[in-house]
């Protein structure tokens, strides 16, 4: 059994330049249809969501990186809340041996920050 962790940390202000840019094949690209439902529904707090979630598929990324297969997408990796609220990740492909995975997300006025432990069965 292998314990892997990922962590990321973004500037808030970078992710609203690109929400503000009106690229939405980007933010698309990027972002599940249900993440875009959660963070626009945040009215004041949309772009702290989408950068806690954006440094969460980073967070993702750097924890299973050498599991994923090289056509991954960020779309695959999905941040969700359950009914108490608590971010849980939600992958759109199979890891072979991936017993569970944890994500704890956090921001302030200026940034966001995600962090990612995986438990891999070898």
């Amino acid at each position: 059994m292998r314990v892997l962790v990922g962590a990321d940390i973004i500037e808030i202000s970078r992710v609203k330049k690109l929400i503000d840019s009106k690229e939405k094949n980007a933010l698309k690209s990027i972002f599940t249809r249900r993440e875009i439902e959660y963070c626009e529904a945040r009215k004041v707090q949309k772009y702290q969501s989408y950068a806690a979630r954006f440094a969460a598929k980073e967070a993702i990324y750097k924890a299973l990186s050498e599991f994923l297969p090289q056509n991954y997408k960020f779309t695959d990796f999905e941040v969700v809340n359950n009914e108490k609220g608590k971010p849980e990740v939600s992958l759109g492909i199979e890891i072979s041996g991936l017993e569970s995975i944890e994500i704890s997300l956090s921001h302030c006025k200026e940034y966001a920050v995600a962090y990612v432990s995986a438990i891999i069965k070898e």
